[in-house]
């Protein structure tokens, strides 16, 4: 079905940045209206969500050119899911943002770059073509890498520097396979790709391009070996901005694994075999990273690259139940880690520093908010019945079904090593006493009371969001069961966009 409401996520959100970019010194006004721009952007995504979920995918031709011949943007339950998601993180972020966030760096053009950087998400989930979907990547790379150097710290400047390098290369391999499929080909709508790839002889050269488009993934992914710019990166920028990167930059990439090779490059047994090995490896060295960090922010950067590995060993397997785990915890991961980078700028408010050795008596002084924020570590742990529990038992049922043994025992390893770095933190940070020597700079309690709600709000609506996946699992497994369904049998997909014409051929 053909509906225009598909680019109203996008457009949203361009037309907020452009109204911003001419209230450039106004930073209260550029507040209203990114608040305002983040809500009815929510409301958007709330209301394309439930049309596709009752009556199905829907697409637009650009320009009203007809596929595969233009742009097309495609919204299944998959893509309106990611912008459903990116809206609720958003939404909060956006709030954070309006007190976490100095006028200092509102005036370097903040709220405008940010939501360039949300409408350049929703594009790459939202189309229907390939070389489109390297457009919007760009958007997001040339965004978060102003979000990254605003304000122009030393450190910021170092991160930004590893980040752009990496990122860099990630596009330049995925242009690679973008030209080396168009010249065999003659394509770039998804949908005629798949079509095509199917029919074409030479499934070797089809497999190396696929390299190409692992390689670009990966990297925008941080699996190993190519994450270490993640760690060396998303501790600089301010907390809003880490909180957007880690909870939504490395889903795109995942986002982008799970469509294309889905519906162009379906995952032979090599294939298969390299992503588990990878996904192995990614959980390992996140999870050995995260052991040895003190900084709160580097211990989360890496339990990303670690959780990384647990959606990608889902996509290694395959099949449908390991393909439920990754979506899940996709969604899951997105709100949770969206919610502990803002958990971290509110804890250095309090203190002053995000050092664990230098923190303390967080629950003395603050026990209600500490529970909330417990509740949340709890999430991402994966403690029964919480959102991070149930993928995994999707993910441990297929991999011994596969035997899948060696994923297993990371998987194992990954969860233990959470459950340890977390109880840590929890120690370090809420329950022990804050140091004798120690200086407590509490920026936080001298605030008037609505920017403390302007604060503490974003966690808890993150914080509700999550303990709903958790505690009404069985709402989202229906949802992810769709979605896994789509992904295994594309041909409603492909019906979406070049109709039943294509099935009568």
């Amino acid at each position: 079905m053909i509906d225009n409401h598909i680019l109203a996520p996008v457009f949203i959100h361009l037309f907020t940045a452009i109204i911003q970019l001419v209230a450039w010194r106004k930073t209260v006004s550029q507040r209203f209206l990114s608040v305002g721009g983040t809500f009815i952007g929510l409301l958007i995504a709330i209301r394309l969500f439930a049309k596709v979920y009752t009556e199905g995918s829907l697409h637009l031709n650009a320009s009203n050119w007809e596929a595969p011949f233009g742009i097309v943007f495609v919204a299944d339950l998959l893509s309106t899911t990611m912008v459903l998601l990116t809206s609720i993180a958003g939404f909060a972020v956006s709030i954070f943002s309006s007190v976490g966030l100095s006028r200092q760096r509102m005036l370097y053009g903040y709220f405008p770059i940010f939501h360039f950087l949300l409408m350049g998400l929703n594009g790459a989930f939202l189309t229907g073509d390939i070389f489109n979907l390297y457009v919007w990547f760009e958007v997001i790379i040339i965004s978060s890498f102003v979000l990254m150097t605003l304000g122009g710290r030393k450190a910021q400047l170092e991160g930004a520097v590893k980040y752009m390098a990496m990122n860099i290369l990630a596009s330049t391999f995925f242009l690679t396979g973008i030209g080396i499929l168009y010249g065999i080909t003659g394509s770039l709508n998804m949908v005629d790709l798949a079509l095509k790839i199917r029919d074409f002889d030479n499934k070797a050269l089809v497999g190396v391009t696929s390299i190409f488009f692992i390689l670009g993934f990966g990297i925008k992914s941080a699996v190993f070996p190519l994450y270490y710019w993640l760690p060396s990166s998303y501790h600089t920028p301010p907390s809003a901005v880490a909180a957007t990167f880690g909870g939504l930059l490395t889903k795109v990439g995942i986002y982008a694994i799970l469509r294309v090779f889905s519906l162009i490059f379906i995952p032979d047994d090599f294939t298969r075999t390299l992503f588990m090995v990878i996904a192995v490896l990614t959980i390992l060295t996140g999870a050995f990273g995260a052991l040895i960090k003190t900084n709160i922010r580097r211990l989360f950067s890496y339990l990303i690259v670690c959780h990384i590995g647990f959606m990608l060993g889902g996509i290694a397997m395959f099949t449908k139940l390991a393909l439920m785990g990754t979506v899940f915890y996709l969604i899951h991961d997105i709100m949770v880690k969206t919610n502990m980078f803002l958990i971290a700028g509110y804890i250095r408010l309090v203190r002053g520093t995000m050092d664990m050795k230098r923190l303390g008596g967080l629950y003395k002084e603050y026990p209600l908010i500490s529970l909330i924020i417990a509740l949340i570590l709890f999430s991402l742990v994966g403690i029964p019945p919480l959102s991070g529990f149930w993928p995994k038992i999707y993910l441990f049922q297929e991999a011994f079904v596969d035997k899948q043994y060696f994923f297993v025992a990371a998987l194992i390893i990954g969860s233990l090593v959470t459950m340890y770095v977390i109880a840590k933190m929890w120690s370090e940070v809420f329950w022990k006493d804050s140091p004798a020597d120690e200086v407590v700079e509490d920026n936080f309690k001298d605030l008037p009371l609505f920017k403390k709600l302007l604060l503490i709000i974003p966690i808890l609506i993150l914080g509700s969001v999550t303990l709903y996946i958790g505690l009404n699992a069985e709402n989202i497994i229906t949802v992810v069961d769709r979605i896994t369904n789509e992904l295994l049998d594309t041909s409603s997909y492909i019906r979406t966009v070049l109709g039943d014409k294509v099935f009568e051929q």
